[in-house]
């Protein structure tokens, strides 16, 4: 039965040089803890558990190592990218009417403040967050001094 374990590792690591994911790579390791197992026990079901749980625990625990190793880092995405961006009001930001409107990066957004207050058209704006699909802004530095 070692021989079954000793092919499946190696068509994980060969899975596993196909896609780069250092995910696979586990599953092979497992596969190789299973063949050692098979040397000392006959049993099918002892070498299956060593593999799934052997897999299991070592998926989880190196996952964030891994990532450190090959430079992943968790990068905003998608409408999360506007965060601290400028843009500018192009209708009024008026709580008691509704939300306005505000363009950042060119897209058009539809805008609230966070603190209810009113911000006129043509007013520079920084995004602090972002609220379903409304950007929560506020006056830049500049315009609040003015």
């Amino acid at each position: 039965m070692w021989s079954f374990w000793l092919i499946a590792a190696g068509i994980f690591f060969l899975i596993e040089i196909a896609t780069v994911g250092f995910l696979i790579f586990w599953l092979g390791i497992g596969s190789l803890l299973a063949m050692i197992t098979s040397f000392i026990t006959d049993n099918i079901i002892i070498q299956t558990v060593v593999f799934v749980i052997s897999s299991c625990i070592l998926i989880p625990l190196t996952k964030p190592l891994a990532d450190k190793f090959t430079g992943k880092k968790a990068v905003p995405t998608n409408a999360y990218t506007l965060i601290s961006k400028h843009g500018i009001v192009i209708q009024d930001i008026n709580p008691i009417q509704g939300v306005g409107q505000v363009k950042v990066n060119g897209e058009i957004w539809s805008a609230k403040t966070e603190d209810e207050s009113i911000i006129k058209k043509d007013t520079e704006i920084e995004v602090i967050k972002i609220d379903g699909v409304k950007l929560i802004v506020s006056p830049t530095k500049i315009n609040s001094v003015l």
